[in-house]
């Protein structure tokens, strides 16, 4: 992949070059938006250098309600330009990635006395079809009571008035980020996760870099660069801080919840968005024989790295789907799994969490930091290129250097390359062909096909080789675990166990029996191929174990911050 490859085993490679060269810009942040910038400022032709002090999307990026959604919500808040701009961009983020994006009807039903009604659900809909430039088959229906019934019999009747219907884009917000920052890679970026910048570096009082300690090898490197970008979501403040420009305005982090039930204890037929008792909004969506409900929206204080589901957090989305499900009556005992993120928003006075605005922000303090704050998922790629723009404006002031304008708009992710949306079925049906072809089932197959999209043959490929050649330990791993860990580890710098099961296949919300049944064979493997001393193959597995752990068991008191955990 490019000039310097993305496997686990090159992030000390990719360090080193780090600390010998120097760039035009280094982002601080593997969320999505830094993973965004890096592949906007690369293809543009500028120098660029990314670190993450987790694994790539380990904060807010992988702790979303899982949608590309065109910001609906916001009428309700008159955010009409914000409605326009992420609406038209969610249909660009499907185009160039349709392996991640699905789009999904979504049914939002309306009760006697609840927050919509008929003539509001139409007027609202309608208003967001015209703003986010939505496509003739995908615009708002409106629904009596029986055709509601009859998309989504689990509803409540009594009160129910109809329904509007409109379409969302579910996501694998992780998966996103993943392949966005292979794009990037691809096209020249350098990019490494667990390497935390611990302190920035100033010459002649305009900052030039930062001085990063990797969490693997406890190795310290220096990082120069002409222009730094904090992109760190909800540390974005803490760089600030060590910038000392921590002033103005601030970041206000709100913590959202997800539950997670098998789809034969919460059969829903279609994804309903629908509103509760106290004017919040929830969410429910069938995926892959599973049903995830959420999110609260909750000031959130504790520990920014790990917050966790407490017991009331999921009391309240346990009410709220029995509230609009009455039949299917939930209990603490038919959670599998759960997730809990935080939200980094940008702080207004006298406003409560669900009003904040998700508004981004660009500041640039004055020794130079430019810092990207606030924002939505849906909005990456804009957002991107707003700090590029920035950034190419800046190096031309700095440096005269000059730079080609913006081209991501038509640039497929890796794994894109499918012949966009009108495209897409036909090359899932070819690949789940080929796949049958190697010997692999059918639904296996098309699993991959959808979620590897164009970089399926090189999944194919190895697992063609891996049936071939297996070793004893490796014959332990079915070939549609051992397949896709291969190649986590070979293209997608999966450095832990937590990594592959949380981040790389999403497994340990959706399908955590899996994970549990195949999480010793697999570290074993992963152990002999990176060579992991005895210390850290217990502390990778302890680390996953506590994930497992988490995802069910509610933690009583919210932990308050303090040092993220080392690996």
């Amino acid at each position: 992949m490019g000039e310097q490859g993305f496997a686990a085993q090159e992030r000390t490679a990719v360090l080193e070059r780090m600390g010998h060269e120097h760039f035009d810009i280094l982002i601080i942040g593997g969320g999505i938006t830094g993973a965004g910038i890096a592949l906007d400022a690369a293809d543009r032709g500028l120098k660029t250098a990314l670190v993450e002090m987790q694994d790539f999307a380990a904060g807010t990026s992988s702790r979303s309600t899982k949608l590309v959604h065109g910001g609906l919500r916001y009428l309700k808040q008159f955010e009409v330009k914000m409605v326009a701009e992420v609406g038209k961009e969610r249909a660009i983020v499907f185009e160039n990635g349709p392996h991640v994006t699905i789009p999904e009807r979504m049914l939002l039903p309306f009760h006697k006395g609840g927050t919509f009604n008929a003539f509001t659900t139409s007027v609202g809909l309608l208003v967001y079809d015209f703003l986010a430039g939505v496509k003739r088959s995908e615009r708002r229906r409106m629904l009596d009571i029986q055709a509601t019934l009859e998309r989504e019999p689990l509803l409540k009747r009594d009160g129910l008035k109809g329904s509007g219907s409109y379409v969302e884009y579910r996501t694998d917000d992780a998966r996103l980020t993943i392949e966005v920052t292979k794009e990037a890679v691809t096209r020249g970026a350098l990019a490494v996760n667990y390497a935390k910048a611990d302190k920035l570096l100033y010459d002649e009082g305009r900052i030039s870099g930062a001085s990063v300690t990797d969490w693997v090898t406890g190795k310290p490197y220096e990082i120069r660069a002409s222009l730094v970008i904090n992109a760190a979501g909800p540390w974005v403040d803490t760089l600030r801080e060590m910038d000392r420009s921590k002033e103005g305005k601030v970041l206000r982090l709100t913590k959202g919840i997800h539950l997670v039930f098998d789809a034969e204890r919460f059969p829903l037929k279609q994804a309903v968005y629908f509103d509760t008792p106290d004017g919040r909004m929830v969410f429910a969506i069938p995926r892959d024989g599973k049903t995830y409900a959420g999110t609260t929206d909750t000031v959130y204080e504790g520990d920014t790295a790990h917050p966790r589901m407490t017991a009331e957090d999921r009391a309240y989305v346990l009410q709220a789907i029995n509230g609009m499900f009455p039949d299917v009556k939930l209990t603490v005992t038919d959670v599998e799994s759960s997730w809990a993120g935080v939200r980094p928003l940008i702080y207004e006075d006298g406003k409560s969490p669900s009003e904040i605005s998700r508004k981004d922000e660009i500041w640039e303090s004055r020794s130079g930091l430019i810092t990207i704050a606030g924002g939505k998922l849906t909005g990456y790629r804009k957002m991107s290129e707003l700090v590029v723009d920035r950034a190419v404006q800046e190096l031309g002031r700095l440096h005269g250097q000059s730079f080609r304008a913006c081209r991501t708009r038509h640039i497929p992710i890796s794994g894109g390359s499918v012949g966009g949306s009108a495209g897409w079925d036909a090359y899932v049906g070819k690949q789940t062909a080929a796949g049958v072809a190697l010997g692999l089932s059918p639904d296996i197959a098309r699993a991959w096909a959808t979620r590897y999209g164009s970089n399926t043959e090189r999944l194919f490929a190895i697992a063609a080789q891996s049936m071939k050649e297996a070793t004893e330990k490796e014959a332990a791993l079915p070939v549609e675990v051992r397949a896709p860990l291969l190649y986590a580890m070979e293209q997608e710098m999966t450095v832990t166990p937590s990594d592959f099961f949380i981040r790389r296949t999403g497994a340990l919300f959706f399908q955590i029996d899996e994970v549990k049944r195949w999480k010793q064979p697999a570290i074993a493997w992963m152990s002999e191929r990176a060579g992991w001393s005895a210390a850290q193959e217990r502390q990778y597995t302890a680390e996953l174990d506590a994930y497992l752990y988490e995802a069910v068991t509610p933690v009583e008191v919210e932990v308050k911050p303090g040092d993220v955990k080392a690996i």
